[in-house]
């Protein structure tokens, strides 16, 4: 632990390295989920580097660089981001979702998997989804959040293990008071059971207290909080799915 704490000076905290991979939904001004393919103005979902999808068709990721700035980084997916927004808006009228929990979708056989071509590398992507959609459903897969990765100078997989005990420690404090998509669409869990509230005709809710709302194994897999050390590249992603259990 020591060494651990002496890696952790102001010096090396200044070289923190940081970026952002930020999900969203594709949708259409009504609220429902497009079902067009990955705009090609976008460019290739499979070689981009900065704007690919993720789970679905209709999920794009935004990816920005690594930085050592904060503001940087922010600014880079800001721009990003308006790219995306002016090329989806010039090309019809779909829209960026902006929350976490999905949009209204339709039945999950048709939200449509994300396609990288025909290339061994593409099908192999498409094949992986295809297999998610069995095992977990393609609604769960819907569920949008945020790739914070970040490495420190200096410090190997025995750090970085120690830093996930750590954060693992307290996450549910985290997932707690900053992890929370109160309201959801009804057709998220319709055919599931659930434990949620219902809040007028086609929404529901989660209460405060999470052992009161426990949604049973199927929902409780829509809180995810993975962090996965990297020996190659160095870099620790936290991967959070912003839900509560």
């Amino acid at each position: 632990m020591s060494s651990l704490q002496d890696i952790l000076r102001a010096q090396a905290l200044l070289g923190i390295r940081r970026g952002i991979e930020k999900e969203g939904l594709r949708v259409l001004p009504a609220g429902d989920l497009a079902l067009t393919p990955h705009p090609a103005a976008l460019g290739s979902a499979l070689t981009h580097p900065h704007i690919t999808t993720d789970y679905s068709e209709s999920q794009i990721e935004l990816v920005t660089g690594a930085h050592l700035g904060i503001d940087s980084c922010l600014g880079e997916l800001t721009r990003i981001h308006q790219f995306v927004h002016h090329t989806l808006m010039a090309q019809g009228d779909e829209r960026l979702w902006a929350s976490s929990m999905p949009c209204r979708l339709p039945t999950d056989e048709t939200i449509p998997l994300a396609r990288y071509g025909g290339s061994n590398v593409g099908r192999a992507k498409s094949v992986y989804r295809m297999g998610l959609g069995h095992r977990y459903g393609r609604r769960m897969q819907t569920i949008c959040g945020i790739h914070y990765n970040w490495s420190l100078p200096g410090v190997g997989s025995e750090q970085y293990f120690a830093l996930i005990r750590n954060f693992r420690r307290h996450a549910f404090v985290l997932l707690y008071l900053f992890g929370a998509s109160p309201a959801l669409c009804c057709c998220f869990a319709q055919g599931r059971p659930h434990a949620l509230q219902p809040l007028g005709a086609d929404s529901l809710y989660t209460c405060r207290t999470p052992p009161r709302c426990a949604w049973g194994a199927w929902a409780t897999r829509a809180t995810r909080r993975r962090c996965s050390p990297s020996a190659t590249t160095g870099w620790m992603a936290t991967r959070s799915r912003c839900t509560k259990r």
